[in-house]
């Protein structure tokens, strides 16, 4: 039996857990994450769902606030294991740990590409056709280790955050069991450095968007959906839209046309088209609603 130490904390890391878990050659000895947060307006503290996963099966749960503390350095070294399997922990391991026993990290991109908080967002920001999940062997970088397995997928030009959120989390399960058990089979191999680029934790602001280019502004939607969501300045949410055209010149933000569930708003290069939108503090309405409301036609400017 291959006994684990797993280190998770969203729906990303808990799907790669749950296939550690079904398998009956793998036996996962030790769960750490992140602790509680509140959540929701209301702040209700809430266990992330590799918590909630691995206490389901009562599997031994930590969650440390610095897992580089002496005292839960000191406690984690005491547990036997064969692997120690990371997939968004968001901690960094100390040497001690790294030394216990292989370390294995699962990072959704082709790496030395994207390192960093946000792979996935920026796969989409960037309108990649081609991505992936990386097995590493950990080391005190940032996404620095040696690769020991690359399972790639493709990338539609309409694909949406959480579709492909799914599919590589889908991919990453499967890539972590292939190397917890044949492990010994692969040679890691040195990341190419000078290959590397970052990718930086999404925030809030990102999502503001302009109507300049409307290939980037439709790559953010992609990126951005559900969180942190499309927005103008006026804080107007851009809730579904897609992409018209990518060539055409226009005067940014102004209506080109009006059909009978959209409009079509121009960039300065090409257009997208706008289904649906919410304005701050109110509900998602159907674009057509709110352009009626504030008696916009063609020719005038969305804002």
């Amino acid at each position: 039996m291959i006994q684990v130490i797993f280190m998770g904390t969203p729906d990303y890391a808990d799907s790669i857990l749950q296939k550690l878990i079904d398998d009956d050659t793998t036996e996962v000895v030790a769960v750490y994450t992140q602790p509680d947060k509140p959540v929701g307006r209301k702040k209700v503290l809430t266990p992330p769902p590799v918590k909630v996963t691995a206490q389901k099966h009562n599997i031994a749960t930590y969650q440390p606030a610095r897992l580089r503390d002496a005292d839960v350095v000191s406690e984690l070294l005491k547990i036997r294991c064969d692997y120690i399997v990371v997939a968004a922990y968001g901690q960094i391991l100390p040497r001690e740990i790294l030394d216990h026993a292989p370390c294995i990290n699962l990072h959704a991109s082709i790496l030395p590409q994207y390192r960093g908080a946000s792979p996935i967002q920026q796969t989409l920001l960037n309108g990649d056709k081609e991505t992936g999940v990386t097995a590493m062997l950990m080391e005190e970088g940032l996404d620095t280790g040696d690769i020991i397995k690359i399972e790639k997928i493709s990338v539609a030009d309409d694909e949406m955050l959480e579709s492909l959120f799914y599919r590589l989390t889908e991919v990453a399960a499967d890539l972590t069991l292939d190397v917890v058990k044949n492990f010994n089979s692969y040679t890691p191999l040195p990341q190419d450095d000078s290959r590397a680029t970052h990718c930086k934790k999404i925030t809030k602001a990102d999502g503001e968007v302009e109507f300049d280019d409307a290939l980037t502004l439709f790559n953010k939607y992609r990126a951005f959906t559900p969180w942190p969501g499309i927005y103008l300045t006026s804080k107007l949410k851009l809730k579904k839209i897609a992409l018209e055209d990518k060539t055409s010149h226009n005067e940014a933000g102004k209506i080109v046309s009006i059909d009978k569930d959209s409009i079509v708003v121009g960039c300065r290069v090409g257009s997208i088209r706008v289904y649906k939108v919410q304005p701050q503090s109110k509900k998602e309405m159907d674009v057509l609603a709110y352009i009626n409301g504030k008696r916009l036609s063609v020719a005038d400017y969305l804002s």
